[in-house]
């Protein structure tokens, strides 16, 4: 195995490291504003999080504190902070998330760069910046960008931790993925049997000494992780908010069931779709050991994925001879076992599952490409290393032109140069140890460009279009995507505002023709007064699913109305389901109550309590129409929809209230009973 980078780097490694972080900033913030409020049910929650400082404990969303979000609140921390600096709008929300992109990309680029140098790292932190889906999702507002950020930063740690023993790079470790279970719950979690187990066997210290510092890592990812979930469960009930997702009001049954062991089994009780089988399909596509390379999420993920696969396997090969605690090696293990549990677990899960999950895989992806490459051009020389080099190249062009063939109207030329460009530069590098210095470098430099030329059209493709919802996807329309719940799958791009009110905006589509857990509504631009109309499928699909998947048009007469109203209440209204909540809330700046939470279904607030909520004056409004759990197919929380808890207090806010029509949506007034009552 070849040394680890020479002491000092070349004068060009800090300008050129410097000018990827800048080009990647730049790239990511281009056209950031054409997604306005991006996901709602997550700006919602950062909108309350700015007004209250219980709502930005807890996750709410709405600063009268009803129900949380379906996840803990780290993610929305820094964009709330920001939106209390900067105020309400598209730059607050998102610019935090670019700067998570960006330091990503550094983190990867400086742990490659202590093994294999700065032109590994600089190969693996453009790859990086240059995946699909993390330019989709580092311009985004989900959780999944923190999450990558932290995941990527643990595994940075214990390769420092490997490198010299010391007990506080694992320690610091451990706080990382403490803080992305705060993110995300047991998804910090998929690394961590490669993490420990790499630390275990590797680490250049005694055996006891081993398992001691695992063990305060351990303590260090509790306390981490730990300390919000202890003071959430302490906390009584009744002055709280509702617990988002949960059946019982409880976070640790929402982390163990709906967000844990229910993604795996797709045993998710309140969902609105099932998972498949192995190998079978369902609403959130088919599983089985290919799900990562299929028609919808190849073009998110896979392009430099066959590339990682054979360069870690040629690592671990050069290093076979190595002692136990050659870091090099143990470097290729951490970010390789850790691209390997992650990849597997999200080929066979058979509950909720969406395409830009898969932006934790490319941290690993990249780091595996950077450090495998290094590693077989120094041994270039050696004519195995020589064939390995070229046949990564092929396979890499090989599967571009395929990804690429999947949507055959989108720079149907570029295909055929990645194919051709790829074999060309594979030719040259099969002669690397024979050829002059000029030719290898020109294929070496044809090679990396035919790798990373399709995700790079496609990554162009995704900063040049807003994305609303929560089910996004990136790149351009792909034929391999599924239709929407309300019909027979529209068009990939619908034109949803933008910031602007009038830009574009690219929403994904559904493995299997379902709807997602996270709802598909188009948010309000950054002024707050335009959003999609109740329940229409954005790519002109089809109904949706009665304001679950899409937001509310809150226009200017229904905005007046629940402006004019909301004084003396501590709800302007209530909605069924988050999305159209969100919606009113974000172009009003006043809490709206999102009855059941995500999908419709949570049992919260009950009848009896919604009910004393009237009575005491505390609801203006209630919004007809809403989400699942208002009655219209699929189970929830609260029984099956129609049955529920929300759609219970759908019919008796109908018959006890009198309704009022603002622009084109009909309001009951719960300060105005029917004369019948």
């Amino acid at each position: 195995m070849s040394p680890g980078p020479p002491t000092a780097d070349p004068r060009w490694a800090r300008p050129a490291f410097l000018a990827l972080l800048l080009a990647t900033g730049v790239l990511y913030l281009c056209n950031l504003h054409a997604s306005g409020y991006a996901n709602s049910f997550y700006s919602a929650a950062v909108q309350a999080g700015s007004q209250s400082w219980k709502a930005f404990f807890f996750g709410s969303l709405d600063a009268a504190n009803a129900i949380t979000v379906d996840k803990p609140p780290a993610a929305l921390w820094p964009m709330a902070l920001s939106v209390r600096l900067f105020g309400l709008n598209s730059w607050a929300i998102l610019v935090p998330e670019v700067l998570m992109g960006v330091g990503t990309v550094a983190v990867v680029h400086a742990s490659v760069r202590r093994r294999s140098g700065p032109g590994a790292a600089l190969l693996a932190g453009a790859v990086l910046a240059l995946t699909p889906v993390a330019a989709l999702m580092f311009r985004f507002n989900n959780p999944d960008a923190l999450l990558a950020l932290l995941m990527a930063v643990a595994c940075h740690l214990v390769v420092r931790a490997l490198e010299d023993g010391r007990t506080r790079w694992l320690v610091w470790a451990g706080v990382a993925v403490g803080f992305a279970f705060l993110t995300k719950t047991l998804q910090a979690f998929l690394i961590l049997p490669a993490l420990a187990a790499v630390y275990a066997v590797c680490a250049p210290v005694r055996p006891r000494k081993r398992f001691a510092q695992l063990a305060l890592a351990t303590v260090a990812l509790v306390v981490s992780g730990g300390w919000w979930v202890a003071v959430v469960e302490l906390w009584p009930a009744s002055s709280r908010p509702y617990i988002g997702g949960s059946q019982n009001n409880s976070f640790l049954e929402l982390t163990f069931g709906y967000n844990g062991l229910g993604r795996l089994n797709g045993d998710e009780t309140g969902s609105v779709g099932g998972g498949g089988g192995p190998g079978g399909g369902g609403r959130w596509g088919e599983t089985g050991w290919d799900r990562m390379f299929n028609d919808d999420i190849g073009g998110q993920i896979s392009w430099l994925l066959p590339a990682a696969l054979i360069l870690l396997v040629a690592g671990l090969v050069l290093s076979r001879k190595a002692g136990r605690t050659d870091v090099t090696r143990a470097a290729f293990l951490v970010w390789g076992g850790s691209l390997l549990t992650t990849a597997v677990v999200f080929s066979f899960m058979a509950g909720i599952f969406h395409q830009y999950y898969t932006v934790a895989l490319a941290p690993y992806v990249a780091a595996v490409t950077g450090m495998g490459a290094a590693a077989l051009w120094h041994r270039r020389r050696e004519t195995w290393a020589a064939l390995t080099l070229a046949a990564t190249v092929t396979a890499t062009a090989a599967w571009g032109y395929v990804l690429l063939h999947r949507t055959p109207d989108y720079l149907p030329w570029l295909r055929w140069l990645v194919l051709v460009g790829g074999l060309t530069a594979a030719l040259g590098l099969v002669f690397a140890g024979r050829a002059g210095r000029r030719v290898v470098l020109a294929a070496a430099g044809l090679g990396v460009a035919a790798s990373l030329a399709g995700p790079t059209a496609y990554t162009l493709s995704t900063v040049r279009e807003g994305h609303s919802g929560s089910i996004v996807t990136a790149g351009p329309a792909s034929t391999g995507r599924g239709g929407g719940p309300g019909g027979g799958g529209g068009p990939q791009n619908g034109t949803p505002p933008g910031a602007d009110g009038n830009g574009p905006s690219q929403n994904g589509g559904f493995p299997g023709g379902g709807p997602g857990q996270d709802g598909f509504g188009a948010p309000p631009g950054a002024d707050g007064t335009t959003t999609e109309a109740p329940g229409r499928d954005p790519r002109g699909g089809g109904a949706g699913m009665g304001g679950l998947l899409g937001g509310t048009d809150v226009d200017a007469e229904a905005r007046e109305l629940l402006e004019a109203g909301a004084a003396g209440h501590t709800w302007a209204a209530a909605a069924v389901g988050a999305q159209n909540a969100a919606s009113y809330q974000l172009a009003t700046g006043e809490p709206v109550m999102a009855i059941g939470g995500f999908n419709g279904t949570d049992p919260s607030p009950t009848l009896a309590q919604f009910q004393q909520y009237v009575k005491d004056g505390r609801i203006h409004y209630f919004v007809s129409g809403g989400g699942a759990g208002a009655g219209g197919g699929g189970t929830g929380r609260g029984g099956a929809a129609g049955t529920g808890a929300a759609s219970r207090i759908t019919a008796w806010v109908q018959s006890h209230f009198t309704h009022v029509t603002a622009g084109s949506v009909t309001f009951y007034d719960l300060t105005r009973p029917t004369s019948e009552n």
